[in-house]
C-alpha cells in the first residue's frame, strides 16, 4: 500500500532515544517524589510542627540535603522534558522548562534562608526564616502551577493515559490556588490542603507512566 508521501516517519532510532528520554524522566520524577515528600513531610514537617528546638536540627539539616536532592532532579527534569516534548509544540515546552527552573530557582533560595535558622536558634530571627521559606516555596508552587497547566496541553496529542492532562491541569489550579491562598488568606489554607491529594496521585500517575510507557 502506497504511503503518503506528507506523513513524517520516525526512525528507530528517534523512537529508542525517545523511549531512553522517557525512562530518564521517569527515574528523575521518582528521586523528585520520593526526596521531596521525604523533605516535607518525614523531616522538616514534624520538626517544625511544634516549633522548632535544638533536638529538630539534624531532621532540618537533612530536610535541606533532601531538598537539594530533589532541586538537582528538578533541572535534569526540566531539560529532559524540553527534549522529549518539543517535537509536540516548541516554544510551550521552552516555557515549561524556564517555568521549571525559576521554581527551583525560588525554593533553593528558600533553602539558603532556612540553612540559616540552626544558626539562629532562640533569637526572633529563626521563625523569620522559616515563614519566608515558606513564602519562596509557595512562589515556586505557583510557576509549577503554570507549567503542569502548559504541560496538559503538551501531552494531550501524545499517547499518555486520557486522564494524565485533566489531572495535570487540574493539578495545576490546585498548586496555583493553594499557594495564593496561603500567601494571600492563610486563614483558608487549611480547607484546600486535601486537594494536594490530587497533585500527589497526579504525580505518581505520570511518574510511572514514564517509566513504562514504550513511546511517545
Amino acid at each position: 500500500m502506497p504511503t503518503d508521501a506528507h506523513t513524517p516517519q520516525i526512525s528507530d532510532s528517534t523512537v529508542q532515544e525517545r523511549t531512553n528520554l522517557m525512562r530518564r524522566a521517569g527515574g528523575l520524577y521518582l528521586i523528585i517524589i520520593l526526596s521531596g515528600l521525604s523533605a516535607e513531610l518525614a523531616l522538616r514537617g514534624p520538626a517544625l510542627t511544634d516549633g522548632l528546638s535544638a533536638a529538630d536540627i539534624p531532621a532540618l539539616r537533612l530536610s535541606l540535603l533532601a531538598d537539594l536532592v530533589m532541586l538537582v532532579a528538578d533541572v535534569g527534569l526540566a531539560v529532559v522534558f524540553y527534549r522529549l516534548l518539543r517535537c509536540v509544540n516548541q516554544s510551550k515546552a521552552l516555557a515549561a522548562m524556564v517555568l521549571r527552573l525559576m521554581q527551583a530557582g525560588l525554593i533553593g533560595g528558600g533553602l539558603v534562608l532556612l540553612s540559616g535558622v540552626p544558626l539562629t536558634m532562640g533569637s526572633d530571627l529563626a521563625p523569620v526564616l522559616v515563614e519566608l521559606h515558606a513564602n519562596g516555596y509557595d512562589l515556586g508552587l505557583i510557576l509549577f502551577g503554570v507549567n503542569c497547566l502548559i504541560m496538559a496541553q503538551l501531552l494531550c496529542p501524545t499517547r499518555a493515559p486520557f486522564v494524565l492532562s485533566p489531572m495535570l491541569a487540574g493539578s495545576g489550579l490546585v498548586y496555583i490556588g493553594g499557594s495564593l491562598t496561603r500567601l494571600m488568606a492563610p486563614g483558608w489554607s487549611a480547607t484546600i490542603e486535601p486537594a494536594y491529594l490530587l497533585c500527589i496521585l497526579t504525580e505518581a500517575t505520570l511518574c510511572i507512566w514514564l517509566l513504562r510507557s514504550k513511546g511517545l
